[in-house]
């Protein structure tokens, strides 16, 4: 027994003389004690790593299952870098570890949708309309209230022609383009409230084709309205037309000129708008009636080429012009 011990103390020597010494990991509070005490930040950081190594990060594989039945599974966090600064900022203190790669974290917020009231283009546009439309009251002021004032006068009895300068006519036919450009912001804001805020052409653009297709039909209802009344009537009535048509469009613009900036810049809600508008375009549509009626239906008794006229030179364009609009919004708007 006591030769069996012997042996067991040698074997329990030669296994300790041949045990590996593993070496001591430090840690960075080590490697901080060994640096000065004036050691600014920086150099404690460049001391930090260059004594300890450390190693790939191995994030977690497993499928996120906090999400509801149905969801899409959320794009991994840690899959896209930031790419790595420029070669030129390796020499600029302010980027002393530009290896060091950072990661998007985080969800990826929703824009602020399109507003009118943030549009500087808009603003402006309101604007010089707002300036441009008090010059064209000052400028042709005698006209319109001429204009008003043999409104509800019978044609016949009312002789003599209202004769405009060509100052006064300019500013009409600027009055009319506001009014195409004010009737389209507001089929603007219904298609925004209908359709969403994704469209194929920018903000701007869609205003554009609204107005371009507005004045459009404006100026086709005048070329319908000229072959209807050169074929059936004489010249001085369709003059005498023709100047009315023109001024009912114009003061048109005018009344709905306040109701788009109540909206856009003191949010006066879609319905009451909608309200209002649409009260303007059937209180004008009523007074074109009538003023047609009384240039060219006075003396007649007959109901048929009223009802012809209203068909065909009222309701027809107007149906036609809102299926244009829809069908170009449907055709602009992105669909999923």
């Amino acid at each position: 027994m006591r030769q069996d011990s012997l042996i067991i103390d040698q074997a329990a020597q030669v296994l300790d003389s041949q045990q590996v010494v593993k070496p001591h990991k430090l840690t960075p509070a080590e490697v901080i004690s060994w640096m000065p005490k004036d050691a600014t930040p920086a150099q404690l950081d460049s001391a930090i790593q260059a004594h300890i190594k450390t190693g790939e990060i191995h994030w977690s594989q497993r499928p996120d299952t906090l999400r509801l039945p149905g969801d899409e599974a959320p794009r991994p966090l840690f899959t896209d870098s930031l790419p790595s600064l420029s070669e030129a900022f390796k020499n600029d203190p302010a980027f002393t570890h530009y290896e060091v790669e950072a990661s998007r974290i985080g969800v990826t917020g929703n824009p602020k949708p399109y507003t009118a009231a943030s549009d500087n283009l808009i603003t402006g546009l309101l604007l010089t309309c707002f300036v441009l439309a008090l010059l064209a009251f000052q400028k042709s002021r005698h006209f319109i209230v001429r204009q008003l004032k043999h409104f509800f006068i019978p044609s016949y009895a009312n002789r003599n022609t209202i004769t405009e300068t060509l100052v006064e006519l300019r500013f009409q036919f600027f009055l009319v383009i506001q009014t195409c450009f004010l009737l389209a912001l507001v089929y603007f804001f219904y298609v925004q409230d209908t359709y969403g805020h994704l469209f194929f052409v920018s903000q701007h653009q869609l205003i554009g084709i609204f107005s371009a297709m507005l004045l459009f039909y404006f100026l086709a209802k005048a070329g319908g309205y000229s072959l209807v009344n050169w074929t059936f009537f004489d010249s001085k009535k369709n003059l005498q037309w023709t100047k009315v048509f023109l001024f009912i469009i114009s003061v048109e613009g005018v009344f709905i000129f306040p109701i788009v900036l109540l909206h856009i810049y003191f949010n006066i809600s879609l319905k009451t708008t909608y309200i209002y508008v649409i009260l303007v375009l059937v209180l004008f549509k009523m007074l074109t009636i009538y003023k047609y009626s009384n240039i060219f239906f006075q003396k007649n008794s007959f109901y048929l080429p009223k009802i012809l006229y209203l068909c065909a030179l009222e309701i027809a364009p107007i149906l036609l012009m809102w299926t244009a609009l829809e069908a170009a919004s449907s055709f602009l708007k992105v669909n999923f």
